[in-house]
């Protein structure tokens, strides 16, 4: 016991000696970094003073139009470079210039004439409906209060209140003075003084309180409503039987809405982008009998209050319409949400908690958090019910080099290995890719299956499947290549929903540009499908961050698609009638036509090198074959490439792949 006892502290002793050294070693560590630091302070004092005393020189004023020059003149080549030639930088110039004249169709230019206000308020709907718009007020700036209540009261719709409660302190008296004014000349203005500051959610629902109205609008402060807001919600509730209504959206600095410095065109309704992020946000009106399932605002939540009632909210409602107009102007000052999230840290939290207890509420087991393309804009981690064995299956024909490549990625860099794969050998020519394929069939995991006849993607796929054992499918092309380990996982939590169909992931070429980030339905020059952010570099957020969390898409690309076996079979797998193109974006849509959602997932990347491995086809007989199968699409598809991809704003053109505006259409 002695011996034991004497062993112990001689190894306490050690112990103790080690971390004493290593206390010591970095207590020098940080004296020898703060020395450093300080050296390097003085030297930038110094250049700084230095810098001070050319800059001050008559010399150095002398020469600013030579400089101006040369700095043109450099940012000219940068520009040259990027764009490949001086031809590329004024293209790139007129699009800026075209974007800019269609953002100013967007703020006062878009307002109704005097005969089109006129025609709006003489409007007879099928429905009596009146809005409560409810402003919770804290220390509003004057300028704001007024342009706020004018842009209600200026609304071409007329059935409305609005309900003001004030919680601003007592050095700010005028703002009941100011809502007082308004209330004397027009009593469908309400106002309501409470004694204690409540916080944006208690104030909420001071106004709640003071509402009347069949429908609810929520509005900010210091925002300002097109005068059309009330009317085109109107139509909607009334064209569509709508029980939540949302508008796209401003954010405008200075004076003036015209300076807009964002466009925020939404989707329509999309409860993975909702989670994820809060676009639906600004302008909001929704069926007063709601609140009788969701209850009022949450305090707890103060920061992202509409955040969490807008969850609440949709999942309550029956028939969440989207409409795609900038309708809402969100003011940007300095200690707005709109200006900087950072001023209002505590929003961030409240968010991430929102979206969790939602999930909770859905029967969801998961959590969220924030992704470097904004900090409430989240990753949502969908913890997996099982560990289901997944068949990979990939088609292939010769290419012995990227077939090994995408093997070797899976096999090394998966974290999952409940896999199976399944290669599906299409006319190979080349001996030394039987010779690969004898060493693969000593692999416990890997199967190769043969198909025979011409070439068919859809063909090959449904073959591959029928023999896999997975409860998952994941079709695999063979010039792909793994980059992050979970890919499976990630793809998987999104595939075991219920509600949920096809699940892409995100695609890079060789050069780090992006392939797939999800499909929209008439994109491109052929008005079938194409790729959004295409060709965009691997570190862009995309269009309002979109490249950095998972969303719902009309389609994803078949190069690595999953999706539950089940729901393959149902389906017959993929239509063998589009032997080579849109095959994937067919099967995604009769999922859709099926009721399940297709998700986008930015969160499991690939390679996808696109290599030629579809024979030695005579190109002209290619464009053909594409031709008529796009043809086939669009014909099949027709009703749905007409009224537009839900998914994708009709503001947008659809000749770009990067979210570019086009003018606005006039309503008839």
């Amino acid at each position: 016991m002695e011996e034991f006892n004497k062993t112990n502290e001689s190894k306490a002793k050690t112990e103790a000696d080690y971390y004493k050294n290593l206390y010591y070693k970095e207590k020098n560590q940080n004296y020898e970094l703060n020395v450093k630091l300080e050296k390097a302070n003085e030297k930038i004092e110094f250049l700084e003073s230095k810098l001070k005393g050319i800059k001050s020189t008559f010399v150095w004023k002398l020469s600013k139009p030579a400089r101006v020059v040369v700095h043109f003149l450099i940012r000219t080549r940068d520009r040259i470079r990027r764009c490949g030639s001086l031809k590329g930088v004024l293209r790139k110039m007129k699009q800026k210039m075209s974007q800019r004249q269609a953002y100013e169709l967007f703020g006062t230019k878009s307002f109704p004439t005097e005969e089109e206000a006129r025609k709006q308020r003489e409007t007879k709907f099928c429905r009596e409906i009146k809005f409560s718009i409810l402003v919770p007020l804290y220390n509003t700036p004057k300028k704001y209060l007024h342009e706020m209540i004018d842009s209600v009261v200026n609304q071409t719709y007329q059935n409305w209140e609005l309900c003001l409660a004030d919680g601003s302190d007592d050095k700010h008296n005028y703002v009941g003075d100011i809502c007082k004014e308004y209330n004397n000349k027009d009593k469908r203005i309400l106002y309501k003084k409470i004694e204690k500051n409540l916080g944006i959610s208690g104030n909420t629902n001071v106004c709640f309180e003071m509402a009347h109205g069949d429908y609810m609008a929520l509005f900010d402060h210091d925002d300002i409503l097109h005068p059309s807001a009330l009317y085109e919600n109107m139509k909607v509730i009334c064209e569509k039987g709508a029980d939540y209504v949302y508008t796209d959206e401003a954010t405008f600095h200075g004076n003036s809405i015209d300076n807009m410095s964002t466009m925020h065109f939404k989707s329509d309704f999309a409860i993975d982008t909702l989670r994820a992020n809060n676009y639906i946000c600004h302008f909001s009106t929704f069926d007063a009998k709601l609140l009788e399932k969701t209850g009022l605002f949450r305090s707890e939540f103060d920061g992202s209050q509409d955040h969490d009632m807008i969850l609440r909210l949709t999942s309550a409602a029956k028939n969440v319409c989207h409409i795609p107009k900038i309708l809402y102007y969100w003011r940007s000052h300095k200690n707005s949400v709109a200006s900087d999230i950072n001023a209002k840290v505590y929003a961030i939290d409240a968010a991430k908690r929102a979206v969790e207890d939602h999930l909770t509420q859905c029967g969801i087991d998961g959590d969220a958090q924030s992704t470097k393309a904004f900090p409430t804009i989240f990753k949502i981690n969908y913890h997996l019910k099982a560990k289901p064995i997944v068949s990979i299956i990939i088609a292939n024909k010769d290419h012995l080099r990227d077939l090994s490549n995408c093997i070797e990625s899976i096999n090394y860099k998966s974290t999952y290995d409940n896999y199976e794969i399944i290669i599906v050998e299409n006319n190979s020519t080349d001996e030394k890719i039987f010779e690969y394929y004898d060493t693969l069939d000593k692999v416990r995991n890997i199967r190769v299956v043969k198909y025979e006849g011409e070439f068919n993607y859809s063909a090959i796929n449904n073959l591959g499947a029928s023999y896999a054992k997975g409860e998952y499918i994941i079709l695999l092309n063979n010039d792909t290549e793994i980059i992050t380990g979970n890919w499976i996982e990630e793809l998987l939590m999104y595939a075991q929903r219920e509600d949920v169909g096809a699940v892409g992931a995100k695609l890079y070429y060789e050069d780090d540009t992006i392939q797939h980030a999800g499909i929209v339905i008439g994109l491109g020059a052929h008005r079938s499908a194409g790729h959004t952010h295409y060709r965009l570099p691997k570190t862009n957020l995309g269009y309002m961050g979109k490249l950095y969390y998972a969303q719902d898409v009309s389609a994803v690309t078949g190069a690595c698609l999953m999706v539950k076996k089940r729901l393959f079979d149902q389906l017959n797998g993929l239509d063998e009638n589009f032997a080579v193109a849109l095959n994937d974006v067919d099967f995604c849509l009769r999922l859709r036509e099926m009721g399940f959602l297709n998700v986008f997932t930015p969160f499991a990347e690939l390679y996808h090198y696109e290599s030629k491995s579809r024979g030695l086809d005579d190109k002209d007989e290619k464009a053909k074959r594409y031709n008529e199968e796009v043809a086939k699409f669009r014909q099949r598809w027709s009703t749905l490439l007409e009224s537009g991809d839900p998914y994708y704003n009709v503001n947008f053109s659809l000749d770009s792949a990067e979210y570019k505006v086009v003018p606005p259409k006039k309503d008839n």
